[in-house]
């Protein structure tokens, strides 16, 4: 259900250097989308679904990322090409220079929050030049009652300006696009970019610092569902690895698809109150939850528009095409967005060289390095230049968003899976048979099946008859499964050739090796242990 608000609200945007702008506060969804329409910045769709253009940028610009280096950050934040130190003083220039191009605007702004766990909450004012970035912030972040508006305030700024250009040879940005988080301003400051993304993973960065240094409290990038049974299940993966499908599941409530935190008292919340969703090859078929929350508050990010039906196939402007909608459009949901009792953990990654298990059980260490890795891989056409698979990695399945060394983390990890007696599974959600080009993705329904038997506790007991450690990854994979024939769960055997499937094989573990050099210094000797032990021959 839409939640009512006020329209007005007596506070000036002096405070924040906009002068002599107007304000349009906490409009409804439905306000802000007739706003996008009569500006002319987005269009209905048949389904009463607005859909937006973001312009240059479709999705995160990850070298445009910064953080201000000051006596909160400097020893504490892992520097390096994930995060950018920039400085005060040109924090300070650049963001007066933003104030001013929003002075004299109508401008559109929102007061939200964070964390569904009271104790955790984190009160957000969003300040945004268009009104469709708005209504994302409405989708996206926690939604206060009437009654919580009243005395509303704010620990967190976000400043959202899409129209303003930097210079990067006056403002020290490394082009006319940026993403700051400032921790002694508590601001996010953003400009150049119309990507949405770049609102609520600024938010959510600035919470991955928070969390484990001020609240001892593990941040992960991640989906969550609980089950009948007060069980609930976590689910890493990095974009195209299935995270937001497999957690959308109609047997069990979603808690939130892709940004929690686990408490010390082994609780897990979700920091959003919304989706954001890849629409790419959509249907109703294969994701009836998803394909059922695309209706009128929804929001479209650059699809293609048929005769106002939506060509979910067609990726001529980008293939990260994404909807956004407040978590309420999805009708089996955990309320409030909150899980006890972590009983298993599913690892996601897309291995498109088709050597790595459908499913594997894996140890704390293995865990520990597996989350470190953060593996999946690109296939041929999802970049410029990537004609063949590559593996890639982003450590803790989101190192854009880790302020942290991801050893930190990962130690976050052990001590949670040691404490608790949580299960953590590697699944991959790629490709069998062979690599791509080759072999074929393994079946959408084979992963559910699977994913569903270490739920229902099908998959048993650690033991030889149960489970043949892989000889290359030294994960425990299971020799049966219900709903999965034998032979998939075996990757060597699908490949009908077993010289090919180990150079291959040894391939991948060698990329995996050469990924962890630049962590072994951090890792203690339990994390370094969890990687495969053998090199190619």
């Amino acid at each position: 259900m839409e939640p009512l608000y006020p329209i007005t609200k007596t506070f000036s945007l002096k405070h924040y250097g906009i002068k002599d702008a107007t304000m349009r506060y906490q409009l409804s969804p439905k306000e802000l989308q007739e706003e996008v329409l009569q500006k002319g910045q987005g269009q209905r769709t048949n389904s009463g679904t607005l859909a937006i253009n973001t312009g240059e940028f479709t999705g995160r610009s990850p070298m445009d990322r910064f953080i201000v280096k000051d006596h909160i950050t400097k020893d504490k934040v892992w520097w390096g090409d994930i995060n950018i130190p920039f400085e005060s003083d040109a924090f300070d220039a650049l963001y007066d220079k933003v104030t001013d191009y929003l002075s004299g605007k109508e401008i559109f702004v929102r007061d939200s929050y964070a964390c569904a766990d009271p104790e955790y909450r984190l009160n957000i004012r969003v300040i945004n030049e268009y009104p469709w970035s708005n209504m994302f912030a409405y989708n996206m972040f926690l939604r206060p009652t009437e009654e919580e508006l009243k005395d509303f305030d704010p620990e967190w700024t976000v400043i959202n300006a899409p129209g303003f250009m930097a210079d990067p040879k006056v403002d020290a940005t490394r082009q006319h696009n940026f993403a700051i988080l400032n921790f002694d301003r508590k601001v996010a400051l953003i400009g150049g970019t119309g990507y949405t993304g770049e609102i609520k993973k600024g938010i959510f960065s600035a919470l991955n610092f928070i969390l484990p240094v001020e609240r001892d409290c593990f941040p992960m990038h991640c989906s969550a569902n609980i089950g009948e049974e007060g069980d609930t299940a976590i689910f890493f993966g990095l974009s195209g690895t299935g995270k937001t499908t497999l957690s959308t599941d109609p047997n069990r409530k979603l808690i939130g698809d892709d940004e929690h935190g686990w408490t010390k008292e082994n609780t897990i919340f979700n920091f959003e109150g919304g989706c954001y969703a890849k629409v790419i090859d959509l249907s109703a078929e294969k994701e009836p939850e998803i394909f059922g929350a695309i209706k009128e508050g929804a929001i479209l990010e650059n699809v293609i528009l048929k005769n106002g039906e939506v060509d979910y196939a067609d990726t001529s402007i980008t293939q990260n095409t994404r909807v956004s909608y407040p978590i309420y459009h999805i009708e089996n949901i955990q309320t409030p967005s909150i899980g006890k009792n972590p009983k298993n953990i599913f690892f996601l990654t897309a291995d498109a060289f088709g050597v790595m298990p459908p499913i594997s059980k894996l140890t704390p260490s293995q865990a520990a390095y597996h989350f470190i890795s953060g593996y999946t891989a690109k296939v041929a056409g999802t970049e410029a230049g990537v004609v063949e698979p590559q593996p890639s990695f982003s450590a803790c399945f989101g190192a854009p968003f880790m302020p942290l060394h991801p050893a930190e983390y990962a130690e976050m990890l052990v001590k949670k899976m040691k404490d608790t007696g949580v299960n953590v599974w590697l699944v991959n959600t790629g490709w069998t048979g062979g690599p791509y080009g080759v072999g074929s993705r393994i079946k959408l329904k084979y992963t559910r099946a699977m994913i569903q038997a270490v739920l229902n506790g099908d998959l048993g007991l650690y033991s030889y008859d149960n489970y043949h450690i892989h000889s290359v990854f030294g994960v425990a994979q299971p020799r049966t499964c219900p709903g999965v024939p034998d032979s998939v769960l075996s990757p060597r055997a699908t490949w009908n050739d077993d010289e090919a499937y180990y150079k291959t094989a040894f391939k991948l573990t060698n990329a995996f090796r050469e990924n962890f050099k630049k962590f072994e210094s951090y890792a203690n000797e339990e994390i370094r242990r969890g990687g495969p032990q053998r090199y190619a021959f």
